[in-house]
């Protein structure tokens, strides 16, 4: 038996692709490659490559034959199903401008996270401003994440950066009398800091750039030694391993920004340092009253929340997997496994997963990723999270666009992959938990629908909402199509752009259904989303004439 190795970042179609114009890759004998699904021809293996410079010949690989001497590329392409999970970009001062927000649009930013740990209100409203104008052209609908500081520890300021060497002596304090402090004492901006660090504990700062250990504690200092050197600079940001600083989940700064994010109508709060569920239920129960359907985020990066995740998660509306300040407080090899256990939780209930930090870190000096980063960016993609999230990389790096295209593309080609090698109808199914009779048959629905489609090979799942509920259940499956969402609320239009799969749209809906449908398709039709012959499935519980509800699945072909 042959099977064929396959070079990165190499993406094998379907049987009923275009034959292969250029490939590069090698026949041999072997048990653990990729081998074509057992129905249909099991002998000939048809793909589509291109050459770098566009170009390429055409040709057809047997099992038989010697595909070296084809060798040209190794880049296939013409995959025609879309990315499915959503990107998240972080706005700085590289790109707060409109052109750079339109660009980045284009190159795959599906929404915008405001860092409030930088950067002033007024500086911020521009930015939302800016955005506003962008989704107002009519091609996108960008939404707007606004980001907690969070009860954050700090190191004080300092008249010029320390060059700490291994074995140095350096000290903590709570004290203000600056004029005492000598070239290794810096002040802390947390006066219970004394009380939350004990002999032994491992100091970071910057999530590990330096590290000290914690050797004598007084009532207003903490004396400690460098095991790893570096430089330190001012207003450092400061954890202490294993442990959570005794801080409010939400300080009044915080509580100022939250406002402000309301005055402006964001459409997600990511709550961070988020230590127990009652800290995320205080902030939805805030909104709620204030007439906010903001989607509240809980960032999991301590170990308090570790410890509580299944609670925490069940009380928010979604999470953000930070794995920077998480790899701080945990250990580092525990970070992976709890950023799957995150996801396969927030899949089970049916909740979005945004996976943040470090990704694509490397981009933000230079131009092309590691290896390992593209690798992370796959695990995150197939574990099933709904999204994931460029910091430092869009914010002020040297390359933002690059770094967006290369998360793109690889977030687009997993699944490409996955769909062609993977004879599953959904893409990474997870086994469903029912509890009961209390399991809601519109997911029932919502797997049919989804499985349909894969089976059909239909264009799209077309879902009508109004509070967003049936396209978020429709997109937890996982579907191999995009999930278009109709809806008449043009804020739930921006929430919706967070789950995967899912591209929303404003539409009225009409008393008469047939009159609803026809409009939405006529609409994807101008939208380019769909075409005459095109197979739909229609996803609902509103298409009926006497406004009582039922749930039908329907399929259409467009005409």
């Amino acid at each position: 038996m042959f099977g064929f190795v396959v070079p990165s970042p190499l993406r094998l179609l379907g049987f009923n692709s275009p034959p292969l114009r250029s490939s590069a890759f090698a026949q041999v004998p072997s048990q653990h490659v990729a081998r074509a699904p057992k129905t249909r021809r099991s002998a000939r293996w048809d793909m589509v490559a291109t050459g770098r410079n566009g170009g390429g010949v055409t040709s057809t690989v047997d099992s038989g034959s010697d595909p070296m001497s084809e060798v040209i590329d190794d880049r296939l392409w013409d995959v025609q199903i879309p990315r499915m999970s959503k990107i998240v970009c972080t706005i700085g001062p590289k790109t707060c401008d409109i052109d750079s927000i339109e660009k980045l649009a284009e190159t795959g930013m599906d929404i915008v996270r405001l860092n409030m740990s930088h950067g002033t209100h007024e500086w911020h409203g521009k930015v939302i401003e800016t955005v506003r104008k962008v989704n107002s052209r009519g091609r996108f609908n960008l939404g707007l994440l606004l980001d907690t500081k969070g009860p954050e520890v700090r190191s004080g300021d300092l008249k010029a950066p320390i060059q700490v060497k291994r074995g140095q002596k350096f000290t903590w304090t709570v004290r203000k009398d600056f004029e005492s402090f000598d070239d290794f004492t810096v002040d802390v901006s947390y006066d219970d800091f004394v009380k939350d660090v004990h002999a032994g504990d491992t100091l970071l700062v910057d999530g590990g750039m330096c590290s000290f250990l914690v050797t004598e504690v007084s009532d207003k200092d903490v004396v400690s030694e460098c095991v790893d050197g570096g430089t330190l600079t001012s207003r450092r940001h400061l954890n202490v391993r294993g442990k959570s600083a005794s801080l409010p989940a939400i300080t009044e700064k915080d509580w100022e920004d939250i406002k402000f994010g309301m005055e402006n109508n964001v459409d997600f709060y990511a709550l961070s340092f988020v230590k127990h569920e009652d800290d995320v239920q205080t902030l939805i129960s805030y909104l709620r009253e204030n007439n906010s359907h903001a989607l509240v985020l809980s960032k999991i990066e301590s170990a308090d929340a570790v410890k509580r995740l299944r609670p925490i998660l069940e009380a928010s509306d979604g999470a953000m997997v930070a794995r920077g300040d998480l790899g701080a407080e945990i250990p580092v090899e525990d970070v992976p496994l709890v950023q799957d256990e995150i996801v396969s939780i927030n899949r089970s209930l049916r909740k979005p997963t945004i996976v943040a930090t470090h990704m694509l870190e490397s981009m933000i000096t230079y131009p092309s990723p590691t290896r390992a980063e593209v690798a992370d960016i796959t695990e995150a993609v197939r574990q099933g999270a709904d999204a994931t999230m460029l910091s430092g990389e869009t914010a002020n790096g040297s390359y933002p666009y690059k770094a967006l295209s290369v998360m793109a593309t690889v977030a687009e080609s997993v699944v490409s992959q996955d769909s062609t090698l993977c004879e599953s109808d959904l893409f990474s199914p997870i086994v469903r938990e029912r509890e009961g009779n209390i399991q809601d048959a519109r997911l029932d629905l919502a797997y049919g629908a989804s499985t349909m489609a894969s089976r059909l090979k239909v264009a799209a799942i077309v879902v009508f909402t109004r509070v967003g509920t049936y396209a978020r259940l429709v997109s937890s499956t996982r579907p191999r199509c995009p999930v278009i969402a109709f809806t008449p609320d043009s804020d739930l239009v921006r929430r919706l752009t967070l789950f995967w799969g899912v591209e929303p749209f404003e539409l009225e809906f009409s008393e008469d259904p047939e009159e609803t449908i026809s409009r939405a398709v006529n609409l994807l039709i101008e939208k380019g989303k769909t075409s005459t012959g095109d197979i739909l499935v229609i996803a609902s519980d509103m298409l009926v004439t006497d406004k009582s509800k039922v749930n039908t699945i329907q399929v259409r072909t467009v005409h």
